[in-house]
């Protein structure tokens, strides 16, 4: 007997809260788990192509390469809905949001479950996303059925999201796969920078509210060493204390901080991204009363990297 319950679980981009896309009454669970503005779109994970057509009016040409090329993996992509899922997985919009994931715990569940799942990061709406069972336990202990372990994720932020429903892909939300990557099987990517559809609503998951934001403010600091040191210098005469996140080739620069997390060589971008949500919670544990990180460089994973800071900063300083 299906219970209709929310279950966390993992992805090779972070874990996930899925439930039957299907039925408006289990999706809601994800919202009221979550706390999220019901006006904000899902994704809905499906554990191969064929399954992609049971969601969607049609599968457009672009839509068809992208699939061949990167599918499983970290790639969303929008396109007609033909009505299956659930409204409030759609948030009312005529398209709907697909994944296929390349996780061998999340194939295992979508090939038990035989149901395509609305699977939002499984994290209290807001904050960094989860990267790890615990980080799902801190965010939701109490408010959904259960957790399935399977470790750390493999890539550490979201999905790259595509819209295929025009003459050209668009991006939505840069992420797992790249602009390049995009471009060399689906052609030049559109310039579309509205987040928003002519009603106010969402266009995609993670475009409209605030996200990834840890519990003390954190600021990006654009400009070299010594400007960087300056602003830790100037926080700490004020009494504050400071945290950094920092690459490995700026952590030595900066130990006069309070407390520095570093979370990769800015020489991989990849391996700063695994890293970045585990060093946004990690300061929740921590007496900071401002986060500083430095910025990176917009290219490759990079622009992922960026996407998710800027989302997460309640500031930015830059060198004069």
């Amino acid at each position: 007997m299906q219970q209709q319950q929310v279950v966390a679980f993992p992805t090779e981009t972070v874990y996930g809260l899925g439930a039957d896309a299907t039925n408006e009454e289990a999706v809601q669970a994800i919202f009221d788990a979550k706390g999220r503005p019901s006006d904000n779109p899902l994704i809905v994970h499906v554990g191969n192509k064929e399954q992609v057509y049971e969601v969607v009016e049609s599968i457009p040409p672009m839509a068809h390469a992208l699939i061949d090329a990167y599918a499983p993996g970290p790639l969303t992509l929008i396109m007609k809905s033909n009505g299956v899922s659930a409204p409030n997985v759609t948030a009312g919009l005529s398209t709907v949001a697909v994944r296929i994931p390349d996780h061998p715990v999340a194939k295992a569940l979508l090939e038990t479950a035989n149901l395509p799942l609305a699977a939002p990061s499984a994290n209290r709406s807001g904050r960094p996303s989860p990267t790890t069972a615990q980080h799902v336990y801190e965010d939701l202990e109490g408010r959904i059925a259960g957790i399935v372990d399977g470790g750390a994720t493999g890539i550490g932020v979201e999905s790259t999201v595509v819209d295929c429903t025009g003459d050209k892909p668009i991006i939505l939300r840069p992420g797992g796969i790249t602009k390049e990557q995009i471009e060399a099987v689906a052609g030049p990517v559109g310039n579309d920078e509205s987040s928003l559809n002519a009603d106010d609503q969402p266009r995609s998951p993670g475009m409209k509210y605030t996200h990834y934001a840890p519990e003390a403010p954190l600021w990006l600091v654009e400009g070299d060493v010594p400007f960087f040191k300056a602003q830790i210098a100037v926080l700490q005469q004020n009494g504050k204390k400071v945290g950094v996140m920092a690459s490995e080739e700026l952590a030595p620069e900066v130990e006069q901080a309070d407390f520095v997390h570093v979370y990769g060589s800015r020489a991989s971008l990849n391996e700063v991204a695994v890293g970045l949500y585990n060093a946004l919670r990690s300061f929740n544990t921590k007496d900071v009363d401002v986060i500083l990180s430095e910025v990176f460089p917009e290219e490759g994973m990079g622009v992922a990297v960026m996407n998710r800071l800027r989302k997460a900063a309640s500031e930015t300083i830059v060198q004069p």
